[in-house]
């Protein structure tokens, strides 16, 4: 899915129009509609600046904006191959089913890859037991890593931060 068809997807997800989105990231109002329908069409492709400004308004990162071209089957297969190349995502099967799984031999390709994919899958876990919704999961995913409380993305305190909490609590002894 290109740029364009990500953007369109998302303004109307969040239930905006063209002028609206437009406006919103300084076009002037009289060509701001057109503007962003030469955007969502792929006749226009936003540089980075406008691709921040964009994901921002509509409150997604701006990786989820700027996806690799998967919107036909062939396009598709060469993103698996090209994860294959640089992330070691390997195809093979398991009970009879077709499945996609890291090499562990990649080393630290591997652990990383690893740590997103469980905290992929504890969001995708908690959405199925009911613990969240469709919208916090969609949330999640849609502003990765920015709300991934898994591991390898959390945000850690400052030793002085963590220094200053201990004797904070001493001190209440």
């Amino acid at each position: 899915m290109a740029i364009g068809e990500r953007i369109h997807f998302f303004r109307n997800l969040r239930g905006m129009t063209q002028k609206f989105l437009g406006m919103s990231v300084g076009f002037p109002e009289k060509t701001a509609d057109v503007r962003m329908a030469q955007y969502e069409s792929g006749t226009r492709t936003p540089k980075a600046d406008l691709t921040a400004a964009l994901a921002n308004k509509l409150d997604v990162s701006p990786k989820a904006l700027d996806i690799p071209e998967i919107d036909s089957d062939i396009g598709l297969m060469h993103t698996l191959f090209a994860l294959e190349d640089l992330r070691g995502l390997q195809i093979g099967e398991i009970d009879g089913e077709v499945c996609l799984r890291l090499d562990k031999s990649r080393g630290s390709a591997y652990a990383g890859m690893l740590e997103m994919f469980m905290a992929w899958n504890m969001q995708a876990a908690k959405l199925k037991s009911g613990e969240i919704t469709k919208e916090e999961y969609d949330q999640w995913r849609y502003r990765y890593p920015e709300f991934d409380t898994y591991q390898r993305w959390t945000k850690i305190p400052s030793q002085e931060l963590s220094d200053a909490l201990v004797e904070a609590l001493k001190d209440k002894k």
